[in-house]
């Protein structure tokens, strides 16, 4: 909430701003910023909806509302993006072909320094909570408020370079957008495919599924592993195993060795994992 609030006063400051100091970089920071406040409500709604428990007609849960929250924020910031450059492109094209651009006034260079605080620290708050909660959600929504602070440093370069260095170089501030939406567009493109993936139930990292092996093998009594599935849902990892045991013991054993593979993964990918494990007979026992 206090980063909606934060982002909602920032609109209206940097646009306000902007448009009284004739700042195009600015005027497109505060638009930026308009999309931060819309990407806070959307994470807040959707990540409230994902930790509910499952029911009849979402058994495994609702977390894929959290990975949906991530792919909009991403998308929002691709619009972002392409339209800051759209503007900064036409400016500069304007401005090659002699049209005077207006320098923009101290106003703006004064909003660019308090953005910049302002921003870094709602990024290194909201990335500790995503972190401490393991949510992708909240972590995209948390680089969404350092490309704002990151654009806003682009504005900087550009308002001063314009202001200091004389009007021929007031296309700086322009250029300082077109480069601001370059940054934004990866950085948005580069999450929305994190997002796709976990929505196409794309499996966890080689690395990832080679830690799990070796955590259920860890187990006495477990032979060997095979037939795993993993896949993102949410902030929580499913886990779908087939484990090889001697023939021979009882099914109390067996499902004693699960309880113990079980808690191996829960205490590395979190207690809110899903994991599924047969039991399946060595034939080498037989």
């Amino acid at each position: 909430m206090a980063g909606a609030m934060a982002n909602c006063l920032l609109t209206i400051i940097k646009v306000a701003a902007g448009l009284v100091g004739h700042s195009a970089a600015m005027v497109a920071d505060g638009v930026h910023s308009l999309t931060d406040l819309v990407s806070d409500f959307i994470v807040m709604i959707f990540v409230k909806i994902s930790s509910k428990d499952g029911d009849n007609d979402h058994g495994y849960g609702h977390g894929k509302f959290e990975t949906l929250a991530t792919l909009i924020v991403s998308a929002m910031l691709i619009l972002v993006g392409v339209k800051l450059l759209y503007d900064g492109s036409t400016d500069i094209y304007a401005h090659l072909h002699g049209h005077a651009l207006e320098s923009p006034g101290m106003i703006t260079l004064y909003m660019a320094l308090v953005s910049i605080f302002i921003k870094e620290v709602l990024y290194q708050v909201t990335a500790r909570v995503g972190r401490e909660v393991k949510s992708q959600a909240v972590l995209a929504n948390a680089w969404h408020h350092r490309t704002d602070a990151i654009s806003s440093i682009g504005s900087l370069v550009g308002i001063a370079g314009a202001i200091y260095m004389g009007n021929n170089w007031v296309i700086l501030d322009p250029l300082a957008g077109c480069i601001i939406s370059v940054f934004i567009f990866f950085v948005a493109v580069k999450m929305m495919l994190t997002a796709v993936n976990e929505l196409m139930e794309a499996s966890l990292p080689q690395d990832e599924c080679n830690e799990i092996r070796a955590l259920i093998m860890a187990v006495d009594g477990i032979d060997d592993v095979h037939e795993l599935k993993t896949r993102r849902n949410g902030r929580s990892v499913i886990i779908d195993v087939h484990i090889v045991v001697d023939p021979h013991i009882s099914v109390l054993v067996a499902h004693e060795m699960t309880i113990k593979a079980e808690d191996n993964l829960r205490e590395r990918f979190g207690h809110e994992s899903q994991i599924f494990i047969h039991v399946e007979p060595s034939s080498d026992s037989l």
